[in-house]
Order: C-alpha cells, then sequence, then structure tokens
C-alpha cells in the first residue's frame, strides 16, 4: 500500500548524489543502510555534548510499536525514521549505532523519563507544545505531522472528520492515553476510548468497541501498511504536529547543538535519505520544517 501524492524528485535526487559521493557504514540492526558522510557540528568542553561523546554512548527513549517512525525488530532493536534520527545525532558525537541504547517510551512517559535522567532524548512520534516546553526542552521540530483518522476499508461509517464525532455521539473513537491526539479528539467528542498504544486500538475497531483511531497521519498510514487491505486513512488532517526532540529542561547548549545538526541533516542530504529508508516506502518526501529555535 503507498501513500504517495505529492513528489519531490529533486530532494531526492540529491539525497541519491549525496548518498553515492560520501557514506559511512551503518549496517546495525533496523538502519536505513549508509547515510552521508557529514561533518562534524563543533561544541565546546563541559557540555552535555562534550560529555556524551566521552562516555561513548547516549540513551535514547523512542517507540517501540510505530511503524515507520519507531518499530521493535526481529532482535528487539527499534528501526524507523525516528531512529535514524537518533543515529545522525549520536553519530556526531562519534557514538556508534552500536552504542546507542534505546529505552522504549509511550506517550504517557515521555516527560517523567527525560525530567528523571532516565534518558538523555526522546526521539518518539513527540509533538512540540507549549505545556510540555514548561517541563522539558525541543530541539527542531524535524517532522511537521497532523491528526487524521484511521477507519475499517470502505470507510463503513462515512466518518470524514472530527466533527463527525460530534454529531454521533454514541460512537467511540480510539486513541492513546497522554497523547495531544487525545486533547485534539476531546474537542469534539467525549466518547473516546483509552488505551495504552495505538496499535492497541485495532482490535477495539475489529471487535466493534470503537469505530475509528485518531493520532498523526503519518503513524495511522504506519498501521494501515502494516495491515495492508483492512484499514484506510480518510485523509483529512485537522492539527499540525510538530515533531521534535525532548531534553532536559533549559539545556540550551544541547538544544541549538541538535538543532545545528538538524539543519546540516537537512541541506547535506542525511535527513532525506533517513526518511527515504524508512518512512519512504510508504510516504512522500516531505520539506524539512522550519527549525525553531526559540529563546526561553
Amino acid at each position: 500500500m503507498r501513500f504517495r501524492t505529492a513528489t519531490t524528485a529533486a530532494a531526492i535526487a540529491a539525497a541519491g548524489v549525496l548518498v553515492l559521493a560520501g557514506c559511512t557504514d551503518s549496517s546495525e540492526p533496523g538502519d536505513g543502510g549508509d547515510q552521508p558522510a557529514s561533518e562534524k557540528v563543533p561544541y565546546g568542553d563541559g557540555t552535555t555534548m562534550s560529555g556524551l561523546a566521552e562516555a561513548g554512548t547516549i540513551t535514547i527513549g523512542t517507540k517501540f510499536t510505530q511503524p515507520l517512525f519507531g518499530l521493535a525488530g526481529p532482535d528487539g532493536t527499534p528501526q524507523g525514521f525516528d531512529i535514524e534520527i537518533g543515529k545522525i545525532i549520536a553519530g556526531q558525537l562519534d557514538i556508534a549505532p552500536g552504542d546507542i541504547e534505546w529505552v522504549e517510551t509511550v506517550s504517557a512517559n515521555r516527560e517523567p523519563f527525560i525530567q528523571s535522567g532516565q534518558v538523555d532524548l526522546v526521539i518518539a512520534t513527540y509533538t512540540i507544545n507549549d505545556e510540555r516546553k514548561k517541563v522539558v526542552s525541543f530541539a527542531g521540530p524535524y517532522y511537521e505531522a497532523g491528526q487524521d483518522i484511521l477507519v475499517p476499508a470502505g470507510n463503513p461509517e462515512g466518518i470524514d472528520g472530527p466533527e463527525w464525532f460530534a454529531d454521533n455521539p454514541d460512537k467511540t473513537v480510539c486513541t492513546v492515553s497522554g497523547s495531544t491526539s487525545l486533547a485534539n479528539i476531546q474537542e469534539h467528542t467525549d466518547n473516546v476510548l483509552e488505551a495504552a498504544d495505538y496499535a492497541d486500538c485495532l482490535d477495539p475497531i475489529r471487535n466493534g468497541q470503537a469505530v475509528a483511531v485518531t493520532t498523526d497521519n503519518v503513524i495511522l498510514a504506519g498501521l494501515a501498511d502494516q495491515n495492508e487491505g483492512e484499514f484506510e486513512v480518510v485523509g483529512n488532517p485537522f492539527t499540525a504536529e510538530p515533531y521534535g526532540i525532548g531534553l532536559a529542561l533549559e539545556d540550551d547548549e544541547f538544544r541549538h547543538w541538535i538543532n545545528r545538526v538538524l539543519e546540516q541533516a537537512y541541506s547535506d542530504g542525511s535527513w532525506a535519505a533517513a526518511w527515504e529508508a524508512t518512512a519512504g516506502k510508504v510516504l512522500d518526501l516531505p520539506e524539512p520544517p522550519a527549525i525553531d529555535d526559540y529563546e526561553r
């Protein structure tokens, strides 16, 4: 199943040229293959970056059940676009993919994991918003999604957007606890089944407990692709969801440095190569979003 709608052939071609021109070996389980070589973004002594580089390891929280972005492979190592973004950042610190510790995070525990120091970063389809900025910092965004709705193939209920649930209050929609998707759909209906993970919403649709699942369109596209022929995406996104990289509150040096890493990845083709090797198998290569290098 393909969800490509618009082409960005020039960007894809540029990424391909860069991959051929200069590559580093990243042949770890769950990777996207060869990535373009990148110049190192500098950092100072006594920073989070220098501490991680000296330790030779970094701990990154991510999703393990999110097709295309973060999905555990056969050996348990996660695969997807978020994973490749983590490898790009780690590579800038001379940390090999095999020296990254991946920790499973779900929507409800991302802030606690950062605050407690259990992880150094969270890269987990993590929407930047002002409430979260009160307790953690964000680098990025590195991708912008939009909330949509997944329904059974053929859309038997005729669901066309979130307003449909306001008009049909007896119908249940499923989403994940602690997510921005939950807050967004609750503006239209109180009849929401909360799950721990988006994949956990599929069986309730199958058995009639819910008629749909709602979250970001790229997550839904991954679920539809993983269960080909059983579900479809309505295709009417109703929010903007900028995905950011979560880190400790007010570690501005680390945040600004990651933003420079992302900007370089946009320009040198490594971001595009990471997309094409993962989410790009189902979705078109998007334009990189503008970095929000905010000041508090």
